[in-house]
Formats: C-alpha cells, sequence, structure tokens
C-alpha cells in the first residue's frame, strides 16, 4: 500500500479526491493539504509514495511545488490533478507519473494510480523487484523471480508462476522486457517473454521454432530467433 497527499485550496475538490483515493486498495494513508505551502512542510516531514496536487493553487502553485520537492533526498512521484488541460506540457516537463483532469473520473484515477504503484513498485532485500498485483480488494505480491513466462495482453501482461496462476499486471510486455532483461528474461515472440532459466527445451529449428516453459510450447518469432538462440543456446547474452 502507498502513502499520497492531495493538496488542493478548493476543499470540494480536495475532499473529493481523498474519498476517490481511499476507496482504492491500494492507497494507504491520504493526507491533505489546502496550500501548496502546507503541503511542502508536510512531504518535508515524511515520505509520500506520490502527491495529487492542483496545479492552480495561490502562493506556491503546484508547479512550483513539483520543482521544489525534486530537492527532497526521497520526492514522491508527481500527479496534476486540474481543470486547466493546457497546462500539460508544462506538467510533463516536470517528469510528471500522470495528469488528471477535473472533475476526476474513478476509471481515470484507476488507471493514474495503476501507474504510480508500478513506478514505485519496490525492491526487496536481494534487489528482486516486486509487483503488486490487485485482484478485486486484494493485493498480493508477486516477485520477479518467481515469474516463469509472460503472455501479452494488450496493454497488460500475464504473468506466470510455479503455482499455476496467471496474474495479470498493468505494464506492457514491451516495459518488462526493458525492465527484465538484464535479470535473466528474453523476449521469443511479441507476446512472449521468459526467465531463461525456466526453460526446459529448445526447438529453434523447422518452420516453427518454440520454447518450453512448465510444459507449454511457446513461438519464437523469425526476427527475435537469432537473440533466443544466442541467449538459450549459445550461452551469450543480450
Amino acid at each position: 500500500m502507498i502513502d499520497v497527499l492531495v493538496a488542493d485550496d478548493e476543499r470540494p475538490a480536495r475532499d473529493e479526491l481523498a474519498h476517490l483515493l481511499r476507496a482504492d486498495a491500494r492507497i494507504g494513508d491520504v493526507v491533505t493539504a489546502a496550500s501548496g505551502a502546507d503541503a511542502l512542510a508536510l512531504l518535508s516531514g515524511r515520505v509520500f509514495a506520490v502527491a495529487f496536487l492542483d496545479i492552480h493553487m495561490p502562493g506556491l502553485s503546484g508547479l512550483d511545488l513539483a520543482r521544489a520537492v525534486e530537492a527532497l533526498s526521497t520526492p514522491p512521484l508527481i500527479v496534476f490533478v486540474t481543470a486547466d488541460e493546457a497546462r500539460a506540457v508544462d506538467a510533463f516537463d516536470l517528469r510528471a507519473a500522470d495528469y488528471l483532469l477535473k472533475p476526476v473520473r474513478v476509471e481515470r484515477l484507476r488507471r493514474a494510480i495503476d501507474r504510480a504503484v508500478e513506478l514505485s513498485s519496490p525492491s526487496d532485500a536481494t534487489g528482486d523487484e516486486v509487483l503488486p498485483i490487485t485482484v478485486g480488494t486484494t493485493v498480493r505480491f508477486v516477485r520477479r523471480s518467481d515469474v516463469r513466462w509472460v503472455h501479452a495482453q494488450g496493454d497488460y501482461s500475464r504473468l506466470h508462476t510455479d503455482d499455476g496462476l496467471g496474474h495479470l499486471v498493468r505494464i506492457p510486455i514491451s516495459e518488462l522486457d526493458q525492465r527484465w532483461t538484464d535479470a535473466g528474461f528474453v523476449r521469443l515472440h511479441r507476446s512472449y517473454l521468459v526467465q531463461a532459466a525456466a526453460v526446459s527445451e529448445v526447438r529453434l529449428t523447422g518452420a516453427e521454432p518454440t520454447v518450453t516453459v512448465q510444459g507449454i510450447a511457446l513461438p519464437v518469432s523469425r526476427r527475435l530467433l537469432p537473440t533466443v538462440r544466442d541467449v538459450l543456446v549459445g550461452g551469450g547474452s543480450r
């Protein structure tokens, strides 16, 4: 669960966003601030995973606040919340994790939380990435080292582990490919990524090359065949 700060000088908007955030099982503490100055004081005193900032606040604006927190030892991810669509470019120049337009819709907020949770995914003491998986109102945690293969499903990826369950996470397989290459994963196909150590059989000749993981034959694309052969057969690395 992640702790978040909500900063907005308009109380109805602040209370509504806090209410929506508290309804999400992945959110821990929700602390509110009525001004940029109050928010900066709170952010300086404790660590928040995410700060939801209104852009137009008197005195210290949300953009000013985002610049100020960059100096903190553990700055939060920033999600801007505003009725001003024209400031989106400024927001992303500050490397904002997301940009929500008022009035905030529940589904759009959920996607912003998805992204924030992914970006703040913790690692355990061994450096193994830990992914939070939301199932209804329950959050499960899956270690990268427990994932044997990954199947792309649109903007989501299904993580297959030894428990036989497929854990759906809102991360594209292309992003997991980039993040997990150095951890021993190899891309087989636009739809498949595997843990090299989990491969039990390799058939890279013939019309339909495949790699077997957990007794399942997964296809290898012609484009990726040289890389797969190098990693799984040649003993090389990507």
